[in-house]
Formats: structure tokens, C-alpha cells, sequence
């Protein structure tokens, strides 16, 4: 049937069903405005669907057929045996729950959804083309739009996704069988995550990396402890090298990589995964009908409620900039919906935290040291080992530490650093801290249920003030 061109109002037109798109429609809604909400793919958006949340599934499925292969010091003996295809299942199974959530709690809020993709035609008009032969197309009058379009991964110049040896990391975390080699490009948090997975699947794992180290833009000493568990896993770093070619066929690749002085190396593999990060998506909106240009990164710029240049288009996610975070783009989505429904909201990016999910996790929150001087506190540190933690040492993880920065005299905590297990969870105290307002008194003094990891952060609290009793004061 032929739905023809149909025109219809809205108060607010969200384009884009991610993390940040449905969370604004929903806020939208229940501030009691009109909201239509429209995804081209798949509702819940990359992370959902094809990042975020099937890579923390294979993540936890391989740590656990590793851990269990791996505990003979603690009187386990096992040699765990994978199903690639029943853990992809399973993956896809977490995924469709969620998915499917996202899609009953729109409808359950009053959100009406629409199939297609979006373009604006004017900065009060849109035209949605509905998938599929025959399926026409829409008009959309709205009083205010919210872009996003979320981001997609950058290809390398050589090594396009469409051919069949070259994975994405969305193509990576789609896969039902794990290869017995694999060239990974990128040591980014893309790039070590997945290179980790797949190493605990069983995959001969080398990352070619531009850079000299692993996740640029961490600090080495929480990037070392990661580096060496990835080493210990037999992952081969090569780095200051560039992938430049290659050539063979799926299941049989040569991957030419060149150094800044010319030298070659070749590699191996029967798959590739480039993950040198990811890029916004705005080619499909036709910005020029409403003005708004990105900026020479791509990005939408936009202010502290998330608007954009054109007063009543905003911008929230990935599109928006950095950082490409999924609980961001849902913090600017709220924060959009409620300035466009008349509240006073703003963003207030301090305390945003920031987790890769390796082997240990790394995550950070607030300002490091050298940033806190550079604002002109003068910063106290407190260190908490996880050697010294009993937790950490009843489940056989116990590298890295608790790093936690606050203000001189007042002891206001103004961040934290912290590689370890559940880092990612970890993290959460120290975000709330730094929100509130606490002071390294305030973490000190809470009673943390023992043994738990949690009291890492407590002793960490308690070093910063000379005070700790399970490391050593220096």
C-alpha cells in the first residue's frame, strides 16, 4: 500500500531514537507536549543496538569462559568450551529486551513514533522518507526539533566496511563465529575492548596502533595496567605504525602497515576491525534549509540547554561533540526537552564519567590533578591499591588502584582515576561526590560495607588526609 505525502503537526520532531532521542521524546512527553519521534535503523540507536550494550555482552560472556579457564589457583579446573553462535543469540536476545523497552516505554508515554528518515525542509518543516518500495513520504510541521542522529565509524582510507574482510566494530559485535586471527586498527576504547574479547575467545589478536601507546588521552599509569593484562592475554601491540592496504580475501588477509619513515610490516589474519573512533551524522538532514553548518569537526555546536544556532533546533549526543558518550547524549535529551517545555535547565558537564571496559576497566570523573592545579586549587591525592583490598583479592583482581583528587584546605573532591575491577561501577560514588559537593571527609566518614571494592574509594579518601589505614600514608 502506498501511504502517498501526508502532512501532520507536532509540537516537538526528535530525529534520532538513541540514547539521547528517546530520552528527550520521552521528557517531552511527560512535560505533556505533543512529540514525534522518528529512527531510520533501529529504536534505541547505535549503542543499543550495535555498541554499548552487545559488546558489554560478549564482554561479560568471554571474562567469564576465561576466568573460568583461568582459576586454577583457586582449586577450579575447567577448559570452557565457546559457542560463538549460542553466545550470539544470547547477545541478540539482551538486545531485543531492551530494544523492545525502549519502543513500549515511547508508546507508553505517548510518544508517537514514525519510521523513516528525516530531512528539514525549513526551520518549522521536515520530510520523512518511510522505508521501503512504495512507503511515500511525510511532512512534519514542528515548533521545536531535536537532532539525534548519533555517529557511525570512521573508515580508513583502503579499508572499506563493505568489503567482506573489513569489519566495523558494528560488523565485529554482529559476528557468530570468532576468527583464529584477527588485525585490529585502532587501540582507542573500541579497539582494546574488542581486541581483549576476542583474545579471551581464543582469537590471535594484533593491534596496530599510529600512536606509541594505548588509549590516548589517559593517563599512562592507568593505560599500563590495561596494557599489560592485554599482553598477558597474548595481544601483540605494534605501535607507531599506520595500516596502508591490504589484499587476499575473506578468511585470508595481508594487512601492509607503513611507519611515519616509510618502513613496511606486514600481517595475517583471516578478519580486519578498524576502530579509529567514530564521526556525527548530519549528511541526511539537509542543514542548509534551516542555516546550521557544522562545525570543521562535524559536530553541531550548541549551548549550555543544548540548543543550536537556529534558536529552536537542538542538538543532543554523539552529534553534538565530545564526549561521545551515551550517558551524556540521555543527560543533554532531558535537558533539551525540559528548556523546550519551559524549564529552567542548563548543563553542567563536571561530573561527567568516563569508563573503558577493558581488562581491568579504566574510569574517570572530574578533573585530574595537573587540571585541578591548572584551576588554581591546590590539590591533595589519595591512592587506594586493590592488593591492599580483601575484595579485590577473594575474586582474583586485584591490579590497579583508586586515585582520588580534591581542593587544598577544603578537601572538596574534584575527581578521580581509577583502573580496577568494576571501575565503571566504582565510579558512580565519586561522580555523586563531586555533583554534591562533598569534601574527602564526607567519602571518609561513610561506613562502606566490607569487603567490598567500594571501600577502595573510602581509603583513598582517607590517604588523601594522611589518614588511611589499610596503605601506607606518604
Amino acid at each position: 500500500m502506498v501511504m502517498g505525502d501526508i502532512a501532520t503537526g507536532t509540537d516537538v520532531l526528535v530525529v534520532g531514537g538513541g540514547p539521547g532521542g528517546y530520552v528527550a521524546a520521552i521528557r517531552a512527553a511527560q512535560h505533556d507536549l505533543d512529540v514525534t519521534l522518528v529512527e531510520r535503523d533501529a529504536y534505541g540507536g547505535t549503542c543499543l543496538n550495535y555498541g554499548c550494550i552487545p559488546s558489554k555482552a560478549f564482554i561479560t560472556a568471554t571474562d567469564l569462559a576465561h576466568d573460568a579457564g583461568d582459576a586454577e589457583a583457586m582449586g577450579v579446573k575447567a577448559d570452557p568450551e565457546i559457542d560463538a553462535a549460542a553466545m550470539a543469540d544470547w547477545k541478540d536476545d539482551v538486545v531485543d529486551q531492551l530494544t523492545g523497552g525502549v519502543e513500549k516505554l515511547c508508546k507508553a508515554n505517548g510518544v508517537n513514533l514514525v519510521d523513516g528518515t528525516a530531512a528539514f525542509e525549513d526551520e518549522h518543516t521536515a520530510r520523512i522518507a518511510h522505508g521501503g518500495s512504495g512507503q511515500g513520504m511525510e511532512t512534519v510541521e514542528f515548533e521545536h526539533a531535536i537532532v539525534a542522529t548519533g555517529s557511525r565509524p570512521i573508515e580508513v582510507p583502503g579499508f572499506a566496511f563493505e568489503d567482506d574482510p573489513v569489519w566495523s566494530s558494528r560488523d565485529a559485535l554482529a559476528a557468530e563465529a570468532f576468527p583464529d586471527d584477527l588485525v585490529v586498527v585502532g587501540a582507542g576504547y573500541i579497539g582494546m575492548e574488542l581486541s581483549t574479547t576476542f583474545a579471551k575467545a581464543g582469537t590471535d589478536v594484533t593491534v596496530v596502533e599510529m600512536l606509541d601507546d594505548v588509549l590516548p588521552g589517559y593517563d599512562s599509569r592507568l593505560t599500563d595496567v590495561v596494557k599489560a593484562r592485554a599482553e598477558a592475554l597474548g595481544i601483540d601491540f605494534q605501535f607507531g605504525e599506520g595500516a596502508a592496504g591490504w589484499e587476499g580475501e575473506d578468511g585470508n588477509v595481508t594487512v601492509t602497515t607503513e611507519t611515519e619513515a616509510g618502513e613496511e610490516s606486514t600481517y595475517d589474519a583471516e578478519k580486519v576491525l578498524v576502530a579509529v573512533g567514530r564521526e556525527p551524522v548530519t549528511d541526511t538532514l539537509e542543514l542548509d534549509a534551516i542555516g546550521l553548518e557544522p562545525n570543521e569537526n562535524g559536530f553541531l555546536e550548541t549551548d549550555e540547554q543544548a540548543r543550536t544556532d537556529v534558536e529552536n533546533v537542538f542538538a543532543v549526543g554523539d552529534v553534538a561533540g565530545e564526549p561521545m558518550l551515551a550517558h551524556k547524549a540521555s543527560k543533554e535529551g532531558v535537558v533539551a526537552a525540559e528548556v523546550i517545555a519551559g524549564e529552567p535547565a542548563a548543563l553542567d558537564y563536571q561530573a561527567v564519567p568516563k569508563v573503558v571496559f577493558t581488562d581491568p576497566e579504566i574510569a574517570t570523573v572530574g578533573m585530574t590533578e595537573a587540571e585541578a592545579a591548572g584551576a588554581g586549587f591546590d590539590p591533595v591525592v589519595g591512592e587506594m591499591p586493590f592488593r591492599a583490598n580483601g575484595r579485590s583479592l577473594t575474586t582474583g583482581n586485584d591490579d590497579g588502584f583508586v586515585r582520588i583528587v580534591a581542593g587544598g584546605d577544603a578537601g572538596f573532591v574534584l575527581g578521580a582515576q581509577i583502573v580496577g575491577p568494576e571501575a565503571s561501577e566504582l565510579v558512580a560514588e565519586v561522580t555523586l561526590a563531586i555533583e554534591m559537593g562533598a569534601t574527602l571527609a564526607d567519602v571518609a566518614s561513610t561506613i562502606h560495607t566490607h569487603p567490598t571494592l567500594s571501600e577502595a574509594v573510602m581509603e583513598a579518601a582517607e590517604h588523601a588526609q594522611g589518614q588511611a589505614i589499610h596503605t601506607l600514608n606518604r
